[in-house]
């Protein structure tokens, strides 16, 4: 019988040094040295953290912010690469598990960039890659759609661990595939998004999300959101006037830990910079599960077949004798990170 050690969990809300990776990176660094003093196990950040959302793409049309788009992807990092390598040294000196959000760039491409959440183990390894399946709406402007190599659920020291990016939390199939394998916590990293509708409270979407998820599976959700930083707010004005109003608007980050009942464990942090801890106790989710466990008993498999394809999208295959050697998205990703190994 598996029986998991209870562990703090640390939700990650801050905002990134905009467009800069190094003192982004320097700040991730930082933000994880003091989530492990704080006793965490697991620290979480927001999506896309190193180091921009582009907020450009809900506030300009696109020909005034292609501009942007190209520092965006000046901006972007490989993985494995140099940044990685400093946050999983990290972790390993720490000894704790990370996810981050990033804006990845393949080693094929220099305008392709995908959506990427990374889980770094506490032996300063890399885990898991993610890269977000449909970016939304005019998140299409800039990010490539991901595929299904990295749906999948990892099994760590302190518990199974799946994630998904924003508002793919809301794809159904994509949480019954993580819930699948297994999952028991729940990672949802998001974005502060201020430009949204005015009757729409971001915060409050953010937690009806979690609540769902943890509720459905009886898992815990660790959800990190960033905040916009007065400092990226001048920038937006400065490039398109009238856009300050827009990307100020209040309750739009939520970030926090949710248990298998649905409900939230402690207090969590709404729009201000801070981190969020909550103990988890993975015992909690086998109680509720006697009732609905929709991925055992509480199912009809006999009905229902999800089937999900992990194949790893390439640009192309080449069978002239040479050995090929693809952007490693899917299969074994724990990829030594430790300074000096990286590839």
């Amino acid at each position: 019988m598996t029986r998991h050690t209870p562990f703090k969990a640390a939700a990650v809300q801050a905002s990134p040094v905009f467009l800069d990776t190094v003192a982004t990176v320097d700040k991730a660094c930082r933000l994880v040295r003091e989530a492990a003093a704080g006793g965490a196990a697991l620290v979480v950040f927001p999506e896309v953290f190193i180091s921009a959302y582009p907020y450009w793409s809900w506030i300009a049309n696109p020909v005034a912010a292609s501009p942007w788009f190209q520092r965006l992807c000046e901006s972007a990092i490989q993985v494995p690469g140099p940044e990685i390598a400093r946050i999983a040294e990290t972790a390993r000196d720490c000894a704790v598990h990370v996810v981050i959000g990033c804006n990845e760039r393949p080693a094929h491409s220099i305008s392709t960039i995908y959506n990427t959440l990374l889980l770094i183990g506490p032996d300063g390894r890399l885990l898991g890659r993610h890269r977000k399946l449909v970016p939304t709406w005019a998140e299409k402007l800039s990010w490539a759609p991901g595929d299904g190599a990295g749906l999948r659920v990892h099994d760590t020291a302190i518990g199974p661990i799946g994630m998904l990016a924003c508002g793919e939390n809301t794809n159904t199939l994509a949480r019954f595939a993580l819930l699948a394998q297994g999952e028991l916590v729940h990672v949802a990293s998001y974005i502060s998004l201020p430009v949204a509708p005015p009757d729409y409270d971001m915060a409050e979407a953010i937690k009806v999300r979690a609540m769902a998820h943890s509720f459905e599976g009886k898992v815990f959700t660790v959800v990190a959101c960033s905040t916009i930083s007065p400092e990226t707010i001048a920038m937006m004005e400065a490039a398109f006037p009238g856009s300050a109003g827009l990307l100020a608007r209040k309750s739009s980050a939520f970030s926090g830990v949710i248990g298998p009942d649905g409900r939230v464990v402690g207090a969590p942090l709404i729009d201000t910079e801070g981190i969020v801890y909550a103990d988890i106790d993975l015992a909690r989710c086998i109680q509720p599960r006697q009732m609905h466990d929709i991925t055992g008993h509480y199912n009809r498999f006999d009905i229902f077949d999800l089937r999900v394809n992990r194949r790893g999208l390439q640009p192309a295959s080449f069978q002239n004798g040479d050995v090929h050697q693809p952007d490693p998205v899917g299969g074994d990703l724990t990829i030594a990170t430790h300074a000096g190994d990286v590839p």
